[in-house]
């Protein structure tokens, strides 16, 4: 009896042969026509970029789109598995389930997903999995007039894409990711691949004059437009020519967040502290309500932003009833509603004046503040496409950053309520997590960065389009450092402080291009 034939599932990939590429824009219309992709929004887009100088000139094309990751970043990162990723290698997406959080915008290094303006979920280039499975090739596969588009299975020796994938020189974007892309490059010029390696025009230099020209606060805040100005990083001078429009996946809400996040955590944790040391009773008005009431107050307006910032707000619940438990959006939201919880309890037991239940919950409110204030580093760093934010160091700052807001609002209770016994403690906290979060500063922003992006978004926040909320939130942190001799003065300054920094480093993070 011969050997029992199985039946392998395919890998399907795609080989773009950037040598037979006119930059005609055939794929782009197809795959609007095919899927309904609104005005103003691609699934695949063909960017190009002037090599040399005259007359030694020519322009090159990059047809851009979903790299199909074997390790998918935003599969990981989506909190209701609306991306998913399917047995035969494709990343899909389900807008059923799609809660428009913008995580998996954040989360992908080559800015291929996008919200639909008119249903507001996720979607981006798909393989046309639809037309695959009734055997039809992509619809940009099928109008491109010099096959340069080609699909097909890597598991299958006989498939043109897979001599090419495994026999020929080829390349894809950003390998330092390791997302493993499913997406190949044949004759792609580094200045096509590299967002970074071609200057980026000012103005409206671009072949068409509406790339980034919003001048609304809002357009101007969310605005991707850095990369190395004055030169290239390729051999030969490169300008890029045609771009589409890129945005920040989160804005303002997320900034606002981190804040209120921060407030939440550090009042209850910092009067835990003073509690647990000795320094105030825990029948003290400041342990038993003041401190568990502002956190509590503080995590609510969390709740709200968090929602707020959804594209489909009304589906927040999927959060708990569907959860993607890798996703760091779904286990923040375990920790805020455990703390909350524990919040709720706290205010319980010092109404009723009792010691015992107060330092029973305080066991578990004390990790589960830190938490509180440390899991946005994890959720920062599932965002693989930022570098500024993969800061091993990030989630001891956000502590120390929690500690600091956290004594400056109960500074400012204590002294309204003339609970004249904690100000010098406060005060003390309030200007040690100062001066760290400033000593944590110089460390992230001083040094050279590993990355070119990192450094990019380093320069965008410093001295960049974010640079007055950053130095505004140094020198106001800088007067908090003397809050022993300004007394409660220091604690707005500290709060006000923090804010602006939070905003500038939030989107300077995002700031950097990544197509």
């Amino acid at each position: 009896m011969g050997p029992v034939a199985t039946e392998v599932t395919p890998r399907w990939i795609k080989v773009l042969d950037q040598t037979r590429c006119i930059g005609c824009h055939a794929c782009t219309t197809a795959c609007k026509s095919e899927n309904q992709v609104p005005v103003g929004v691609t699934r695949t887009y063909v960017k190009s970029v002037e090599i040399g100088t005259f007359p030694l000139v020519r322009r090159a094309f990059q047809v851009t789109r979903c790299n199909q990751c074997t390790d998918a970043p935003c599969v990981a990162a989506c909190p209701t598995a609306a991306m998913y990723k399917r047995p035969d290698g494709i990343v899909d997406f389900d807008k059923r389930s799609c809660i428009g959080c913008k995580a998996c915008m954040a989360a992908c290094p080559y800015d291929a997903i996008f919200i639909n303006p008119e249903d507001h979920s996720a979607e981006k280039c798909n393989f046309c999995a639809h037309r695959l499975e009734v055997g039809l090739e992509p619809a940009c596969v099928t109008v491109c007039p010099t096959e340069a588009i080609m699909v097909g299975d890597l598991n299958d020796p006989t498939s043109k894409v897979a001599r090419i994938a495994q026999r020929e020189p080829v390349t894809v974007r950003r390998p330092e990711k390791e997302t493993r892309p499913g997406l190949f490059y044949k004759g792609a010029h580094q200045a096509t691949l590299d967002p970074l390696a071609a200057r980026r025009p000012t103005g409206d230099l671009f072949a068409w004059a509406t790339q980034g020209t919003g001048t609304t606060p809002r357009a101007l805040s969310q605005r991707v437009t850095s990369g190395h100005p004055g030169h290239a990083n390729s051999s030969a001078a490169t300008l890029l020519s045609y771009d589409v429009p890129h945005q920040a996946p989160w804005g303002w809400r997320v900034s606002l967040y981190t804040w209120t996040k921060g407030l939440a955590a550090g009042a209850y944790l910092v009067a835990l502290m003073l509690a647990l040391a000795g320094a105030v009773p825990w029948s003290s008005p400041l342990v038993r309500w003041v401190a568990p009431s502002v956190s509590l107050a503080m995590l609510a307006a969390t709740g709200v932003l968090l929602v707020w910032d959804l594209k489909h707000p009304m589906r927040f619940w999927m959060l708990f009833a569907r959860p993607q438990w890798r996703s760091w959006l779904v286990r923040g939201g375990v920790i805020i509603a455990a703390y909350g919880a524990v919040l709720v309890g706290a205010l319980a037991a010092g109404a009723a004046g009792s010691t015992g239940a107060q330092i029973g919950l305080a066991t578990a409110g004390l990790p589960l503040a830190i938490a509180t204030a440390a899991y946005t580093a994890f959720l920062f760093a599932q965002a693989r496409a930022r570098d500024l934010w993969q800061n091993p160091l990030l989630a001891p700052h956000l502590v120390i950053q929690a500690v600091m807001v956290g004594a400056a609002a109960l500074l400012i209770a204590a002294t309204v309520n003339g609970n004249h016994g904690a100000l010098a403690d406060l005060r003390l906290a309030l200007a040690t997590a100062a001066g760290a979060h400033l000593a944590m500063l110089i460390g992230e922003t001083l040094p050279h960065h590993a990355t070119a992006h990192a450094e990019l978004a380093v320069d965008e926040m410093t001295w960049g389009r974010f640079a007055s909320f950053f130095w505004t939130g140094v020198v106001l942190v800088l007067a908090a450092v003397a809050s022993p001799w300004l007394g409660v003065v220091g604690a707005p300054l500290a709060l006000v402080g923090l804010l602006a920094h939070e905003h500038a480093y939030v989107q300077a993070g995002q700031a950097v291009p990544l197509a």
